[in-house]
């Protein structure tokens, strides 16, 4: 392959920006999705995923960029979706069509609008399925601190956030505020997939969300383990898939690069496939009775993951 010996590589300053941005958006969907999973919200993320195609194409529409576009339809919709919705998963997911189908028909009009003014080719592509090398330099800042916010904002909820998982009613008896938790989270979550988008773009953006967490969560036994894998594999995954795009412009027909998002979606598939190879890791949500324990039991009677809170 040609990237083996190409020495410009590295020295390729979109390239050197592209590894960065992967980086930090594989790391932080990583860690946010293994709670997407656990919590059974992957419809949501993905919701919030097609929802940040509208912020993505209003933002072409005025002329600004788009992951602020991306950051404020997702932010604003999971609000939406918190707000109007009930604790029960069935009032949960019609909350979430109701927000997603109206969001979906904005970004239609935005788009067709944004087509009419202005003579740029690619608009559209590059809100649905992203262009990773041609990231400004001068967003990336924004990007890692929006990254950092979101990560802090998860780590100081982890040991709620695992109990309301688990069981929101013991929860509640203790005193959580299970709605503030889960509009908390689902902002967090909106980052995330606002991070994914610029990168692999609003549509495909839940397959770094959700592959490197199915996946991480079938080989371990605890949250934080899940944690690390899932950052670790996204990110292999994200870093192969710009070194793949890179080399594709030597691929047949010469001069044109396959994106980077169609190489992240294969790998990801691809190791959550493989993962099936060896047996899954039993998450059991232990009883609400137990006394201070709200955390999983993995793996049969002698291996238990407690999250004492």
């Amino acid at each position: 392959m040609h990237f083996l010996f190409e020495p410009g590589l590295l020295s390729s300053g979109p390239v050197r920006t592209a590894l960065l941005v992967g980086a930090v958006v594989a790391i932080t969907s990583g860690v946010i999705g293994v709670f997407t999973v656990l919590r059974g919200q992957s419809f949501a993320g993905h919701s919030l995923a097609d929802v940040a195609t509208t912020g993505g194409s209003g933002a072409f529409l005025i002329g600004i960029n788009q992951f602020w576009g991306f950051l404020a339809a997702g932010i604003t919709a999971a609000a939406l979706m918190e707000a109007i919705g009930v604790q029960r998963r069935r009032g949960r997911d019609v909350a979430t069509g109701v927000v997603l189908g109206a969001a979906l028909g904005l970004a239609a009009l935005f788009l067709y609008l944004g087509t009419l003014r202005t003579a740029t080719t690619g608009a559209s592509f590059t809100v649905l399925f992203g262009s990773i090398f041609v990231i400004s330099p001068d967003t990336v800042p924004a990007l890692i601190g929006s990254g950092a916010v979101a990560l802090v904002t998860v780590a100081v909820l982890s040991r709620v956030l695992l109990l309301t998982s688990v069981s929101p009613d013991l929860a509640r008896a203790r005193g959580v505020n299970v709605r503030l938790v889960g509009m908390v989270y689902l902002a967090a979550l909106a980052v995330s997939v606002s991070l994914a988008a610029v990168a692999i773009g609003a549509v495909l953006s839940t397959a770094l969300l959700i592959g490197p967490p199915a996946t991480a969560l079938r080989l371990t036994k605890t949250p934080g383990r899940a944690m690390v894998v899932s950052a670790l594999t996204g990110l292999a995954a994200t870093w192969l898939s710009i070194v793949l795009a890179y080399d594709s412009y030597y691929w047949p027909p010469h001069g044109h690069g396959w994106p980077v998002s169609f190489f992240v979606v294969v790998l990801v598939l691809l190791g959550y496939l493989l993962s099936y190879l060896r047996p899954r890791q039993r998450w059991i949500p232990r009883s609400p009775h137990e006394e201070a324990e709200c955390g999983p039991t993995v793996g049969g009677p002698e291996t238990t993951v407690s999250a004492r809170v």
